[in-house]
């Protein structure tokens, strides 16, 4: 991926994109970072950045031993 800015967006374009074609469903455990970095071949510090994007958009919610879930859309 080209330049770490532009890798951030295009790795929360394609988890946003998994959520909403319902590859990924609310309650699914994403990948940790170190798997999510070498899947994307970029850095950590890059996913970090793509996870805090899509957490700002109650995309995705971390939890206690760092595992980052898929966030339900409909809270009942």
């Amino acid at each position: 991926m080209s330049g770490d800015r532009a890798a951030y967006l295009q790795v929360a374009r394609d988890i946003r994109e998994q959520v909403s074609s319902g590859q990924l469903k609310p309650g699914d455990k994403l990948p940790s970072f170190a798997a999510l970095s070498e899947h994307y071949k970029v850095s950590n510090t890059v996913i970090r950045a793509a996870m805090l994007l899509l957490k700002a958009e109650g995309l995705i919610d971390g939890r206690q031993s760092k595992c980052v879930y898929v966030t339900d859309p409909h809270p009942r």
